[in-house]
């Protein structure tokens, strides 16, 4: 009687696990500990951000708690960070291909004055404005993208020169020691309203509600088809620290912060609110929910196998610097609004090397391929505690420096 013995293929070498990756069916701990194995592995993200900006506000607020925990204080850092904010929004998508753009600041400068100069100075009506504004940040975009992608001219050399040209282009716009008014009040009001207390709570809970909703629905879709998805109770308990912080938020806001209330009332969440949400969610849906967006992590991340996997690396190139200079026109109208006028200086001192600073503290990559457009709002926001909590400290501005 003779046995038959089935051959057994010999086991390969063990493949190295990644640090961070868990599988589909991972549980809760086994998550944590699989973000903490990332962390140790260097991919810190936004982390160090977020503690630093929950240390400083505790900070501030145990030494000025009648002045920095206030909604007024509050509310005034929210305007005065919105521009910043913006700004490195648009430096993100620059940023994440592993470039630089030094004319960002500048050429939102030059856009809001190209918006005072047509609605002002011209009379033209508030759209017509607004097109000639977006298409001034498209063509400073297409022009440095066409420089950098199709003539291999590197973007420090090219975004340097535009600095200089586009400053100088301010100042002929502009005039040498003059402004440009904004008297459109829709232009004014844009950092410098509040919205009504019962539109703001709608939003609020409109929002919250579609995002849940949203989130959960893709959650349930992925753990239906076997993906990796996170557990319903992190998704829970995320969600409701979410809700937390934005009720808490429009519930401060909410509360009259006028030094002279018979005269004005001050309360409601700031215009400009919901115009940095508004871009926060457009532009996060272009880069996590379309194949353009993981086209720029592939060209950040590696732009040769980017190219030989047939990804046009010059066209996602220059879109990148289309869309930087498009958002900083918005981000160059919003500090003008704060203004009421453009100035020669608009754009220019340290913006740029704030919003640069804002992006890259938030967690985004120097070196490209690793970044998310929320670590523009947390970068921002932490420049912007830093330098509120010292003025208010009656500290120099060498000492922000």
């Amino acid at each position: 009687m003779t046995t038959t013995q089935t051959p057994t293929t010999p086991a390969g070498p063990e493949l190295p696990q990644v640090p961070g990756v868990v599988p589909p069916d991972a549980g809760l701990g086994e998550r944590l500990r699989g973000y903490t194995s990332k962390i140790r592995g260097g991919d810190i993200g936004s982390l160090p951000a977020v503690l630093g900006l929950v240390t400083l506000v505790v900070l501030f607020g145990a030494m000025r708690p009648d002045t920095f925990l206030t909604p007024l204080n509050f509310a005034n850092l929210t305007n005065q960070s919105a521009g910043i904010m913006i700004l490195a929004m648009g430096l993100v998508f620059v940023l994440l291909l592993g470039e630089i753009d030094l004319s960002a600041g500048f050429a939102g400068g030059t856009a809001a004055a190209t918006l005072g100069w047509a609605s002002t100075e011209q009379g033209w009506p508030l759209i017509p404005s607004i097109v000639v504004c977006i298409a001034t940040g498209v063509t400073i975009g297409l022009v440095i993208g066409l420089l950098v992608a199709r003539l291999g001219i590197p973007s420090f050399v090219v975004t340097l020169a535009a600095f200089l040209s586009l400053q100088g282009l301010l100042l002929k716009i502009v005039g040498e020691g003059k402004t440009i008014t904004y008297r459109d009040q829709a232009l004014i009001d844009i950092n410098n309203a509040t919205l009504p207390l019962w539109l703001g709570w709608t939003l609020t809970v409109v929002g919250l509600a579609a995002y849940g909703g949203l989130t959960l629905l893709r959650l349930l879709r992925r753990q239906k088809r076997g993906l990796s998805a996170e557990p319903v109770v992190l998704w829970g308990a995320k969600f409701v620290l979410l809700c937390a912080l934005v009720v808490g938020a429009v519930t401060w806001l909410s509360v009259e912060r006028s030094l002279r209330p018979e005269f004005i009332s001050l309360k409601g969440v700031p215009m400009v609110v919901v115009l940095i949400v508004g871009l926060l969610i457009c532009l996060n849906l272009l880069l996590n929910r379309t194949r353009w967006g993981r086209h720029v992590y592939a060209v950040g991340g590696n732009a040769e196998a980017a190219r030989r996997s047939g990804i046009n690396v010059g066209a996602v190139r220059i879109s990148c610097f289309i869309i930087c200079s498009s958002i900083a026109a918005i981000a160059g109208v919003v500090i003008a609004s704060r203004n009421n006028s453009v100035s020669s200086d608009t754009g220019g001192a340290e913006t740029l090397l704030f919003a640069v600073g804002a992006a890259v503290i938030g967690g985004t990559s120097l070196f490209g391929g690793k970044g998310r457009v929320v670590n523009a709002i947390i970068g921002g926001l932490l420049i912007a505690v830093i330098s509120n909590g010292l003025l208010i400290l009656s500290q120099p501005p060498s000492t922000f420096q």
